[in-house]
């Protein structure tokens, strides 16, 4: 059953927001004040011209004149240089908040249950640490820097404009309501509008992960017709989504440029009037209508920021929630005395109502070699997965010990048991970074044990730089084979008594797997190996074999004892040999 991953509530994201404040006061009040400065030095310019006005009116000489051009020459020297530093000193606060957000992003993502993260599915996790990163980069970087800018020029030239003439200042306020009224319109909207985007887009990115992954399955069950469908539903939404926050857009920002309008006119027609009245000088009216002109550009801005950051919240928002998601393992009081590992009338389900586990009852002792077989679908990696703590049953318990698995805390579960599947990963970086994930204080000749265990030192030595070799998406590549004996390698370093391997050799040559996994059998022994796989060479090693059925286990036993009793295992095993 598909689980959505949460999104953090605004008081969520206004804590967050105030604690990156404090965190940062010191360049933010730097970032605030050089911005003010070069607000007011861009003050200076249209009260110069208000003067140079007012002095040809009454009269002047060329010097004075001239001596006012220099001032306005030097007065924009100054702001570019001080814009120049103040823009300087945001990028640099913009980039430090951005890798802090980053870092904790990653650190809330590497904490989910890996349960959470299957059931979600890839296509919301995919978004958040793409899409919404990107967006909230561009706020983080320009949107917020940009908006304080707006704000503190905004303030400084309506000081400016009062302290001139609190009469000439009050034309402004014919646009106040228009613009307030449809920001705050816009505002109570936006927010959902943009999470149901953001939530549209996730949808098509699984959709489309989906179809991709499962490409050769669509095709062999004749199945495009109904991915096709997915998919063009999919993108309805989205586009649907679109359409909502566009249409917000096209109602604001035509009433935002009537309110910008409206106080340039009624400012240049009451000045006219009032300096007719003899209650303003013309310099007065000229710079009025300067500061007037001069505010549109900061509300201007500070409004399309608004929008932008609403984005920025929205994916914040998200990046949040991840924090949000509950802990999968309940901590108890008991504590293993042993590495038996014991499952209990074990059942479980991915859909309510549906059980794919129906009842499992298993003991294995420790240092045991158990295969485990049957047809896909049976239920033998779900097993797997419960065997090695990655899910918890729906009822009954797996233990190690006599201490619950979901109950141990996940570095002490990860000493008794551990899990690696077909599916393996190279991580950018060397391969000595690669290895030593399993185990940071593992030194090169740990390393090369571990890789010498699974029979992959040879080719590792081969490579240009041995382990310093950078490996990983646009680096030396690997082969699938190579990435399965390194992940065998990490396991080897992590050193947990006990090993799930879900058909961990499927992808090798048949011949290079059995010669793999003899050459584990040698390091592995007096551990405990539960084997998940096709091929019925591993359950001829074992020293028992689980048969899998339909979400049971239908028959146990030694290898020889089961093809003697000519039951399931018995037609498995001379199908594999003919």
């Amino acid at each position: 059953m598909r689980v959505q991953l949460p999104v953090a509530d605004a008081p969520a994201v206004r804590r967050y927001a105030r604690r990156l404040t404090r965190r940062h006061t010191g360049p933010l009040f730097r970032v605030v004040a050089l911005h003010g400065l070069a607000a007011l030095a861009g003050l200076v310019t249209p009260f110069l011209l208000g003067r140079l006005i007012g002095a040809i009116e009454h009269g002047t000489t060329v010097s004075a004149v001239d001596g006012i051009a220099v001032a306005l020459v030097v007065f924009v020297l100054v702001q570019a240089v001080l814009t120049r530093f103040a823009a300087f000193s945001s990028a640099n606060l913009g980039e430090r908040v951005l890798a802090e957000l980053r870092e904790e992003f990653v650190d809330r993502v590497l904490a989910i249950p890996l349960s959470t993260v299957e059931r979600a599915g890839t296509g919301d996790l995919v978004t958040r640490t793409s899409r919404d990163v990107a967006q909230l980069s561009h706020s983080v970087r320009r949107g917020v820097p940009e908006s304080l800018i707006a704000a503190v020029t905004l303030i400084l030239t309506a000081g400016a404009l009062i302290w001139l003439s609190p009469l000439l200042a009050l034309p402004c306020l014919v646009g106040a309501p228009i613009i307030i009224g449809g920001a705050r319109w816009y505002l109570r909207r936006a927010p959902k509008a943009y999470l149901r985007e953001n939530a549209a887009s996730s949808e098509v990115i699984d959709g489309l992960t989906e179809t991709f992954d499962g490409a050769r399955t669509t095709e062999a069950l004749r199945t495009g017709a109904r991915r096709i469908a997915r998919t063009d539903h999919d993108l309805h939404e989205q586009y649907l989504a679109e359409r909502g926050t566009l249409g917000l857009r096209t109602v604001f920002w035509p009433v935002v440029e009537v309110g910008f309008v409206l106080p340039v006119v009624a400012t240049l027609f009451l000045g006219g009037w009032f300096y007719i009245q003899g209650w303003a000088e013309l310099a007065q009216v000229v710079t009025a209508v300067f500061y007037v002109q001069q505010l549109v550009e900061p509300i201007d801005r500070l409004l399309g920021w608004a929008d932008e950051l609403q984005v920025g919240a929205t994916s914040l928002a998200r990046l949040l929630g991840v924090a949000e998601v509950g802990d999968d393992r309940t901590p108890g009081d008991a504590r293993p005395d042993s590495e038996r590992l014991t499952a209990s009338d074990v059942r479980y389900a991915y859909t309510q109502g549906r059980d794919v586990l129906h009842g499992v009852d298993l003991t294995i002792a420790p240092g045991e070699r158990l295969a485990m077989v049957g047809p896909s679908g049976a239920g033998k990696s779900t097993l797997g997965r419960l065997l090695a703590g990655i899910d918890g049953p729906r009822t009954g318990t797996v233990a190690v010990g006599g201490a619950p698995l979901v109950e141990l805390p996940l570095e002490e579960l990860r000493g008794h048991v551990a899990l690696v599947t077909q599916e393996h990963h190279v991580f950018l970086g060397t391969l000595r970074d690669n290895l030593a994930l399993a185990k940071p204080s593992a030194d090169d000749a740990e390393i090369r044990r571990a890789l010498a265990a699974v029979d992959a030192l040879d080719w590792v030595d081969d490579l240009p730089a041995g382990l310093a070799t950078e490996v990983g998406s646009g680096k030396h590549e690997v082969s699938p084979a190579q990435a399965q004996q390194l992940a065998l390698a990490r396991l080897v370093l992590a050193d947990p008594h006990t090993l799930v391997l879900d058909e961990a050799t499927s992808l090798i040559d048949p011949r290079a797997a059995r010669h793999l996994e003899r050459s584990l059998a040698a390091v592995l022994d007096g551990r405990t190996v539960v084997a998940i796989a096709h091929r019925l060479f591993s359950a001829h090693d074992a020293d028992r074999v689980a048969v899998v059925e339909d979400g049971r286990i239908i028959e146990l036993g030694p290898h020889d004892d089961l093809v003697a009793a000519d039951g399931s295992y018995a037609a498995l095993w001379r199908s594999w040999q003919s």
